[in-house]
Parts: C-alpha cells; structure tokens; sequence
C-alpha cells in the first residue's frame, strides 16, 4: 500500500518523508488541510493548533501531544489587502551590507510551501518541542502526496465571522459606488457624443 502511494507522488520523496523516522507515530491522527482559497494566516493559525495538540483535552505546555498534519494546495493560498506585493521575507547572509529580500509574490512564485512554513513556524512558541512540531508538518504544493496509505482525516475550517459593515462605512460604500457609476455613464456620454459628431 505505502509502495503504491509512493510511486504515485510526482515530488520530492526525500523531502516528503524526511525525519519521519524521529517522530513516534503512534497514537497520532493525520489532519489534512486543504489550503485553496484559505487565508494565509487563518490557515496557519489552525495548524498551528493542531500542531501543538490545543484542541485536545489533554494538551499540556511541556509535552508535543500534536497530530501529524498535511497541507494540500500550498500554491492556492490567499492573502488579504496587498500583502502580495508590499509582505517582504528578509534574511542577511553573515556578510557586510548583504540583507537580502524577497517580495510574496516571488516566494509564492518560487517555492509556495516555505510561506505556509515560515507562518506557522512564526506562531509555534520558541522552545525545545518546536523542532519536533516542524517535522510533523508536511507542506506539498499540489494535492499529491505519499501518504495515501494513512488513516488521513480532513480538517473543516471553522467558519468566518465576517462582521457587518458600519452605517457610515456602508454609506460611503455607495456614495463611491454611484460615484463611480456616474463617471461611467459621463464617459459613456462623452463618447456617444463624439461619435455623433464624426458622423455628422
């Protein structure tokens, strides 16, 4: 079963299953998340819960209760506003003047599982339990991976609370709507316009 799953997966097999070996597998549940269309840090936010074993009763601070989770769909992720292009990832390298930088955008472009990665890594509390958390995350860009021979169990996604819009919010929403609207029709009107005259 765990062969034909394997030659199944079109990815990297070495990275996929590296440091399974360390975890204790027994015991644990696989969570698979589907991020397509999820918000980055909604979606990080959950896992992140899972992953330190917070939905369980019998979650302490001192032990690593979390299951094993599996993210599907890394490339489909969204962000609100425009994080896209204005959410920098800096590093230095060691060297004078060498602070490097990488837009969203080009890290999606280039590798889509280190954003979902470096997210949920950033909301794991800084201690000895965190390496082992990082290993029980496993990120694949597509929907394909090599554990179809698990007992996996998708995770719903809580529903949003989207809050309503405020009276004077709302207000201003439409008078920029008819605003716009008006525009529309004037431009339109202009052009009608003219072409009456090359007409005529």
């Amino acid at each position: 079963m765990a062969t034909q799953a394997a030659t199944s997966f079109q990815g990297n097999m070495k990275k996929a299953l590296a440091g399974l070996r360390r975890i204790n597998l027994e015991g644990l549940r696989w969570r698979v998340f589907d991020a397509k269309g999820q918000v980055l840090g909604r979606l990080a936010s959950q896992i992140s819960v899972v992953l330190q074993g917070k939905d369980k009763p019998t979650y302490a601070p001192n032990r690593d209760d979390g299951d094993m989770c599996i993210v599907l769909n890394a490339k489909d992720v969204s962000v609100t506003g425009r994080k896209m292009t204005d959410k920098f990832y800096r590093w230095h390298t060691g060297y004078v003047g060498h602070l490097k930088e990488r837009s969203l955008k080009d890290q999606m472009a280039k590798d889509p599982t280190e954003v979902i990665r470096k997210a949920v890594l950033r909301m794991l509390p800084r201690n000895k339990l965190r390496d082992d958390r990082d290993r029980k995350l496993r990120i694949f860009a597509n929907d394909d991976h090599p554990f179809g021979d698990r007992p996996l169990e998708s995770y719903e996604m809580p529903p949003r609370n989207v809050r309503e819009m405020r009276p004077r919010a709302r207000r201003a929403m439409i008078r920029a709507q008819k605003k716009a609207e008006q525009q529309q029709d004037g431009t339109n009107d202009a052009r009608r316009r003219k072409k009456k005259e090359v007409e005529a």
